[in-house]
């Protein structure tokens, strides 16, 4: 009698330990729709709670993930499983599920609730949800800069740099951002 070797079970076991290795999966949703991502749950994350100084921890990490440099920008490609835009960064510092929502979705009430900018507080986003998405943005609030609140530092994704940290003005004169506290604090 000939004697079979058995081979599923160790390539299926080693497919299983490689899985979390695998490449991310591009996002489908690069031109940010105004819905939020299908793929991800309109609650998704907001029943975990998450401190301030986690966002912010999360935040600065893309400062020097990539060998030292910040994360590039790019509406098609992910980084840890979260898109590299701003609505995608925003995402993973705030742990929503990955790839993560987009700037319209993190506007909703499914995510945030809307706050006057004077009420700003660490970790808390600043949005422009209208437009197109080369022209809707989300960023996250750190601290104001003085006590006149005519500027702040904030973390962000922008495109042709990538992640930043850098004094803004977004959403403290006439333009179309708003103050939004997410739902996780």
């Amino acid at each position: 009698m000939k004697r079979i070797t058995r081979t599923v079970l160790p390539i299926v076991a080693g497919a299983a330990v490689l899985a979390p290795f695998a490449p991310s999966a591009i996002a489908g949703d690069s031109t940010e729709q105004p819905q939020a991502k299908k793929s991800v749950s309109s609650d998704a994350g907001t029943k975990a709670a998450i401190s301030r100084d986690t966002v912010i921890k999360r935040a600065k990490t893309w400062l020097t993930a990539v060998d030292g440099h910040q994360v590039p920008y790019s509406q098609s490609k992910t980084f840890g499983g979260y898109r590299t835009d701003c609505s995608g960064y925003v995402s993973m510092a705030l742990k929503y599920g990955k790839p993560g929502t987009n700037t319209v979705g993190l506007a909703s009430s499914d995510f945030t609730t809307k706050i006057k900018t004077s009420q700003l507080k660490k970790g808390d986003l600043i949005i422009d949800a209208n437009g197109s998405n080369t022209t809707r943005h989300v960023v996250i609030f750190e601290k104001w800069t003085s006590s006149a609140k005519k500027s702040y530092r904030a973390y962000e994704q922008r495109g042709g740099h990538g992640t930043d940290h850098s004094t803004r003005s977004y959403g403290l004169g006439n333009d179309e951002y708003d103050a939004y506290r997410p739902k996780k604090y």
